[in-house]
């Protein structure tokens, strides 16, 4: 388990069951998890394991039904809605496998989005979208619309969005499952580096172990419970 003092994300004892009675089912059972702040950490396991669960926990999009869930210190658990979407919105950025971009918005503007629901004024919201975008090595692009985008290109527009607020944690959701093998690895590359060089936590979903294996640690959910935790050594 990781220190007190650099946990951004804990589980204590976190179950999350569905039903009633004999139709209940747990998710995860009794889960005992840490990420600490500046991981890279890839979460496995087969349909039903409680991966995805455990997901929409840490990115505050659901609760435990018992035990307790931190982030950066606070019981995100026990918050009501609307200050789990404040702490999500100020803290987490999420990607998704299926991108998720505006059709009809340029690069820029969607990646300024995020800002536009925080109230950042036009000029900042652009100047911000445009260092985003620089950053996952779309100079040149920022005019172009999704269909004038590879999906390589489009995926990085999405981690731009994602990043654009400057978030504590990255929520990836099977972000190549979409790629061929050559985009695949150029996206993983681009995480390792945001990772590296802004400090960003990362938690990412993958059933594909050579995609795991640009994390620096291997978490494998199985029947609700973590069925291993390993370093993946040649990234740590």
């Amino acid at each position: 388990m990781a220190s007190v003092a650099t946990t951004l994300i804990g589980f204590d004892k976190v179950w999350k069951s569905y039903g009633q009675g004999e139709a209940r089912v747990h998710a995860l059972a009794g889960v005992d998890l840490a990420i600490r702040r500046g991981e890279f950490v890839a979460i496995m396991g087969p349909s039903g394991s409680g991966k995805s669960t455990a997901m929409n926990i840490i990115g505050c999009l659901d609760t435990p039904t018992a035990g307790t869930y931190s982030f950066e210190g606070i019981d995100a658990g026990r918050l009501d809605r609307n200050r789990r979407a404040q702490l999500r919105n100020l803290y987490v950025g999420f990607v998704f496998q299926g991108y998720n971009l505006l059709p009809r918005t340029t690069a820029a503007e969607n990646v300024e989005l995020p800002l536009i629901y925080r109230g950042v004024g036009a000029r900042e919201r652009r100047g911000l979208a445009m260092q985003a975008l620089a950053e996952v090595g779309l100079v040149g692009r920022e005019h172009h619309t999704p269909a004038e985008l590879s999906g390589g290109q489009q995926q990085r527009v999405a981690i731009a969005r994602a990043i654009v607020t400057r978030p504590t944690l990255l929520v990836a959701d099977e972000p190549t499952g979409n790629l061929d093998t050559a985009r695949t690895h150029e996206i993983m590359e681009l995480l390792m580096q945001l990772n590296s060089e802004l400090g960003l936590t990362i938690a990412m979903v993958t059933h594909e172990a050579d995609v795991a294996g640009y994390a620096q640690r291997t978490i494998r959910f199985l029947d609700g419970h973590v069925a291993s935790d390993t370093a993946n050594l040649e990234m740590a």
